[in-house]
């Protein structure tokens, strides 16, 4: 019989032997050997995600400080802090202990202006990350589920930041809170019931405060810190999309490892973004709550406009017009238009028609169909990997990233959706445009509206024209070089600019794109195009069929072969010192 003897590591540092101790019990040698390997590629735009999760670190800890002076009470009482305006006014405890935080607790003001500045960064960080992805393509298979969890995340961002922005329940918030209990109310037949639920009662009630608390501080933030457990797995799972490169193919990853390289820089980085919040939030002010006074149903304060993530709703509900010449958007139903005695007794047809409040149901379209396009917005980003894999039949998987400009149409149609969300933020602000401007505020309406429509085309063709011109002045920086500003005189006499060759880097940078054509509509079983396929055939060449090739090895060849090649490239002295590691 054989035995065997292992020797039992004993560490001789105090630090390593709180480290043995922890590992030897939970294992955690393994996972950190695993992630502490991962490699991950190294580019400047990959730091917006980064972004939205330390600045949501910042707001869990601002967050935490807050709750515990914050009172989400809607009982009344009479202020007798130190903000002497206010004192006497009776108001919510809400809105009184906001004051507090902001008056009489140490480092409360400061801590509530962290909180509200990286509320803004964070949903600003996810946005623009998200646009990185969907410009670059990342959201192809493997990715999709984790686009439709940044989908999510994005969604989560904004409510979060409208129920903390309500909580206050000063003069501005309750405004906004009203406009929601106004969209809730047009609900045909169930809005006025959501509505008394919500509030407590007829608005504005007296429970919405604590319900938007406990949304805010439990609910809302746990769903979105699982949303970005998801996320970080299924990155690490599916490992990170990269930028094309030399060396760099769909089967490996070109970059630094988490451990030391990328931790160091990542944990710095995250001191520079608390750095920068706190900096801000101590020089300038936000949501000074003071100035509004607390809420109340009478007055509707001038100039007001929500944070800038809930502000394009508000607008589509500006630039929606309550008639279009003698045609209302607000439609009375009686009860009987139909004629219930057309619906036999005690029918379940019958039985839901009593359902309808008596008299008359308005359906108010002016505040439903401004809804439409936040709907239209989320839902087809949602579904866009789903749509453009339909479209183009491209079903492979995806680790390289697409330069927008080989991408027009896709790169298009993302513009046209940024100009559509921007003229609705912009319409959020129409009375202060026309203020400042010294214009009617009716001009500015009526130029909204108009961009409403036109501006995504006009965006759409712009950029596409712009992508496809990026395009052949790639090919002809490839096949040509680059003007090196040093002009000579020719043995015949003629005068020429010499041109420089790009070094390998920039040429594989130009060159390594596939481009795409246009697939007729492809038989079915029965030999036969259906309907569906003849609409993605269609939808496909509108895709491709305006494009640039790429330079091939022949054009490339030839061109090397022009005399006027004759300037050495430039050093890329940003790819000197550690090598990348390829894994």
């Amino acid at each position: 019989m054989s035995t065997s003897t292992t020797t039992e590591y004993r560490a001789a540092t105090p630090t390593g032997k709180i480290a043995n101790f922890v590992d030897t019990r939970v294992g955690l040698s393994p996972i950190v050997k695993e992630f502490g390997r991962k490699i991950f590629p190294d580019h400047w735009s990959f730091m917006f995600g980064e972004v939205a999760l330390y600045t949501f670190v910042i707001l869990l800890l601002s967050g935490t400080f807050l709750t515990f002076f914050f009172d989400p009470s809607m009982a009344h009482t009479v202020y007798e802090g130190s903000y002497k305006p206010l004192y006497g006014v009776e108001m919510s405890v809400a809105y009184a202990s906001s004051l507090d935080i902001s008056f009489d607790v140490r480092g409360g003001l400061f801590m509530r202006q962290v909180h509200h500045w990286a509320a803004l960064l964070f949903v600003a960080a996810m946005a623009v990350h998200m646009l990185r992805v969907f410009f670059t393509g990342a959201f192809r298979r493997p990715r999709e589920l984790n686009w439709v969890v940044g989908s999510v995340l994005l969604v989560l961002g904004m409510a979060a930041g409208f129920t903390g922005y309500s909580l206050p329940d000063d003069l501005l918030s309750g405004n906004g809170l009203r406009i929601i209990d106004g969209v809730i109310k047009a609900i045909p037949v169930i809005g006025t019931y959501i509505s008394f639920f919500l509030f407590g009662g007829e608005f504005p009630g007296y429970d919405i405060i604590g319900r938007l608390y406990i949304l805010h501080v439990l609910l809302i933030p746990a769903l979105i810190l699982l949303m970005v457990v998801i996320h970080l797995f299924m990155v690490v799972v599916h490992k990170h999309t990269q930028y094309p490169g030399p060396g760099r193919t769909e089967n490996n990853v070109v970059g630094y490892p988490i451990g030391p390289v990328y931790a160091a820089k990542a944990g710095g980085f995250f001191f520079i973004v608390f750095g920068i919040i706190a900096l801000i939030a101590g020089l300038f002010t936000i949501n000074p709550i003071w100035n509004y006074g607390p809420y109340d149903p009478s007055p509707v304060s001038a100039g007001t406009q929500p944070d800038w993530y809930i502000g394009w709703v508000d607008g589509a509900l500006r630039l929606m017009p309550g008639f279009i010449g003698a045609f209302p958007f607000e439609w009375q139903l009686p009860l009987g238009f139909l004629g219930e005695d057309r619906f036999a007794q005690h029918s379940p047809i019958h039985d839901v028609w009593t359902l309808f409040p008596g008299g008359t149901n308005s359906l108010v379209w002016n505040v439903l169909l401004p809804m439409v396009p936040a709907a239209i917005l989320i839902g087809t980003m949602m579904a866009w990997p789903w749509i453009e894999r339909w479209i183009t039949k491209d079903d492979r998987e995806h680790h390289i990233l697409d330069r927008p400009r080989n991408a027009p149409t896709r790169t298009g149609i993302g513009v046209a959706g940024i100009v559509w969300y921007c003229t609705m933020w912009a319409a959020a602000s129409s009375d202060l445009v026309a203020t400042h401007f010294h214009i009617s505020l009716n001009d500015v309406t009526y130029w909204l509206r108009a961009i409403f429509f036109v501006g995504p085309i006009i965006g759409f063709i712009v950029t596409r024209r712009v992508c496809l011109a990026l395009q052949r002045k790639d090919r002809e920086i490839v096949l040509h070089g680059r003007e090196a500003g040093v002009i000579e005189m020719t043995p015949e006499g003629a005068f020429r600019e010499r041109h420089e060759r790009l070094d390998d880097y920039r040429l594989y940078k130009l060159v390594s794109f596939e481009s795409k054509r246009p697939v007729p509509p492809q038989p079915g079983r029965d030999g036969k195009a259906s309907g569906s396929e003849k609409l993605r055939a269609r939808l496909h060449r509108w895709f491709y069929e305006e494009r640039v090739e790429p330079v091939t090895r022949e054009e490339l060849a030839e061109a090397k072969t022009h005399d006027h090649h004759d300037v050495p490239p430039a050093v890329d002295t940003s790819l000197k010192g550690q090598p990348p590691i390829e894994h």
